[in-house]
């Protein structure tokens, strides 16, 4: 049975052949303003630890890669932001084009209504989209500074492109997250989070339907609302996970890693990182730096987001960052 019934008054379009909501209230936060970017030099960096936590995620060992320098934004793409590139191009999402998407069954009026699934506290939300992230009936016109969910890979790709950027790699993402730390487990350093004082969006409670979260927001929070690392990145752990340029794949000769390679490969899965406002530590522990998912591409979930990245010409940025390209 679907989560969410049809509110009745809401324009349509046909569009190759499927009937969607025109997201109008979501255009008018329309604002294509990009958020401030931070350099980061070129060099030996690396991805992964040697003693990792979760090792058959494929977070170790560690490994040496050498980067370009290269640009990354301090926030998540927002819903405003991503509003204006719909307004500019009248892009269609992959939820919108499905018409559905798994959304966190608490955040659901009626989460009774859907019957329980392998991982029971997500349903599938027809209508569920980026403009109403909890079906007909919710918007975003309220959370025009939240980050965008319900991105799927390939929309995370058209949006980069538009913006004239792209999405990170992983050793890029990670080597943003430390900052200027040498090898932290989180992105603020080494401590655990106090839930009473926690450092990021992540769940607060007992999950998933014991949550303890103060404040107006039950899922996402406007991006920049905790502390950024040390080199002024925000929502590097929690809040919505983002997506990397780079397939999933195990490093080891396992049987077990060979089969999950085998399956990531089958279902074209793409690395995330960063985790979400769903993560705890009984139950999703991957706010951590070297953390990792795997994730079908086309895969666009109430926690899925992105961030941005930009290639950087080394010989027209002075010599100071060109010193370190």
């Amino acid at each position: 049975m679907p989560c969410c019934s049809s509110r009745s008054g809401i324009p349509t379009e046909r569009k190759d052949g499927v009937s969607r909501p025109l997201p109008f209230a979501a255009l008018d936060i329309a604002d294509a303003t990009p958020p401030e970017s931070k350099w980061i030099a070129g060099g030996l960096s690396h991805v992964g630890r040697d003693r990792p936590h979760i090792p058959q995620d494929g977070e170790g060992p560690r490994r040496p890669m050498r980067l370009r320098a290269y640009r990354v934004e301090t926030v998540p793409v927002t819903n405003a932001r991503f509003a204006a590139f719909v307004r500019d191009t009248g892009y269609t999402t992959l939820a919108e084009r499905l018409g559905w998407a798994p959304v966190f069954r608490p955040l659901l009026p009626h989460p009774d209504k859907i019957s329980p699934s392998a991982t029971p506290w997500w349903g599938r939300c027809d209508g569920a989209a980026w403009f109403q992230p909890e079906g007909p009936g919710s918007d975003v016109t309220d959370r025009a500074d939240h980050p965008v969910v319900h991105i799927a890979w390939e929309d995370a790709c058209a949006f980069a492109a538009w913006t004239g950027g792209r999405l990170p790699s992983e050793a890029e993402w990670e080597t943003a997250a430390r900052g200027t730390l040498a090898d932290p487990v989180f992105a603020w350093g080494d401590t655990q989070p106090d839930p009473n004082a926690p450092p990021c969006n992540i769940f607060i409670g007992r999950f998933p339907y014991g949550s303890t979260r103060k404040g107006p927001w039950r899922s996402t929070t406007p991006v920049g609302s905790y502390a950024p690392n040390t080199i002024g990145l925000h929502d590097m752990a929690g809040n919505v996970w983002e997506w990397t340029a780079d397939a999933f794949r195990v490093r080891s000769i396992s049987r077990s890693a060979k089969a999950r390679n085998a399956l990531a490969a089958a279902t074209n899965e793409k690395v995330m990182k960063g985790g979400s406002f769903l993560c705890h530590e009984s139950y999703c522990d991957r706010y951590r730096i070297a953390a990792r998912s795997g994730v079908a591409a086309d895969s666009g979930a109430s926690n899925t987001g992105m961030r941005i990245v930009y290639d950087v010409d080394c010989q027209d940025s002075g010599k100071k960052h060109a010193d370190a390209c």
